[in-house]
Parts: structure tokens; C-alpha cells; sequence
């Protein structure tokens, strides 16, 4: 299966391949471990589309690491951000004093992004960066800083790789594009906002 070929009867394209993936988070892991030698890394991972990256990613870092979850939404059950950011379940573990590193599915608007940094940074990390597996710079509504970056994708929808639609499609080993059709049925019964 080449790029852009469909994997999946719901995918319309494929943009970035499983072993493109894989072959990224190697390297940011290395880059992760440069950065954060000597330090109290402990990785802040953003629920649910982040945990996909981040269990690849503690996998690659050398021990110690530490990692604890959080839930912010800002999506409601749409494709596009509401802009109103809630926290819908917080961290366990201080972040005082320890190099942090949030892992994030996707970055686009910035406003969860920027949220949750201004967050940590009260609560007072000794460092603070920010690593995502996309990002999509032409969504920006407010500045965001993204350290570590996997890659940077067109304004479309994606899913794939943590990233869902309708709680659907996170466990796909790539990023790709739903077909048109498949983004106007509605959500199976039951199935709660996306987060």
C-alpha cells in the first residue's frame, strides 16, 4: 500500500504513512532525551488523542520517565474547535519542579494549547515544552509553540493515529482523510464528545 492509497473502507486518503510515523517519533524521542538529559522528564499527556504518541514515545525515551493525563476539550462533537476550553479531567501528579513535556495529538487553533501551557507553567514546572504528532499552523487563532513536532498537515480533518472522529478511527496505524460521506452520518448511540 502506497501513500494516498485507502487502508480503510471509511479513509478517502492516506497522508502519512504507519512506518513514516513510527520512523518520527524515533527521532523525536532522541531529541526529547537530548534535551532532557539529567532532568526530571515527566510527560503530560492530553487524553484521549494524545496516548497513541505518548505510549510509542516512553517506549523509545531511556528510564526514567515519568507520565501523568489530562483531559481538556474544545471540541464539543464537531470537527472544528468551539474555542471554550474545560478541563475534564486533571493531572494526579505535581508538575513542580520537573521537566515537562506535553504530548498532544494534534495542535491547530492553539487555544487548548495555549490553556493547558499557562496552566503547567502556574503550577510551576521547571521546563515546559510541547510535543505533537501534528501540527496545522494555518488553523492558529492564538500563538502556540510546539517544540517537537512530527508533522505538519494541510487545513483538513484527520484521523488516525490517537486523532478521531466521532470516537471513531484512533486506532488506525496512519494519518489520513475521511471520505465526505462518511463525516455526515451521525455518531453511534451513546458514543460521548470528542476530547
Amino acid at each position: 500500500m502506497g501513500i494516498g492509497e485507502p487502508a480503510h473502507p471509511d479513509v478517502a486518503e492516506v497522508l502519512i504513512s504507519a512506518e513514516r510515523i513510527q520512523a518520527r517519533v524515533k527521532e523525536l524521542a532522541a531529541e526529547i532525551a537530548r534535551d532532557a538529559a539529567g532532568q526530571d522528564l515527566h510527560l503530560v499527556v492530553v487524553l484521549r488523542g494524545g496516548v497513541i504518541l505518548a505510549a510509542d514515545l516512553v517506549r523509545e525515551l531511556p528510564p526514567p520517565v515519568s507520565m501523568d493525563f489530562i483531559a481538556i476539550s474544545s471540541y464539543g462533537s464537531e470537527t472544528r474547535s468551539s474555542g471554550v476550553v474545560r478541563i475534564v479531567k486533571d493531572l494526579e501528579d505535581t508538575v513542580e519542579g520537573r521537566y515537562v513535556v506535553v504530548v498532544e495529538d494534534i495542535v491547530d487553533t492553539g487555544l487548548t494549547l495555549n490553556y493547558l501551557t499557562n496552566l503547567l507553567r502556574d503550577r510551576g514546572v521547571a521546563a515546559l515544552e510541547v510535543c505533537a504528532l501534528l501540527d496545522k499552523p494555518t488553523a492558529r487563532r492564538v500563538p502556540a509553540e510546539v517544540r517537537y513536532v512530527g508533522f505538519t498537515v494541510p487545513e483538513a480533518f484527520v484521523v488516525g493515529y490517537g486523532l478521531d472522529y466521532k470516537q471513531r478511527y484512533r486506532g488506525l496505524p496512519f494519518v489520513g482523510t475521511l471520505r465526505p460521506e462518511v463525516q455526515e452520518s451521525p455518531a453511534p448511540p451513546g458514543v460521548p464528545p470528542r476530547l
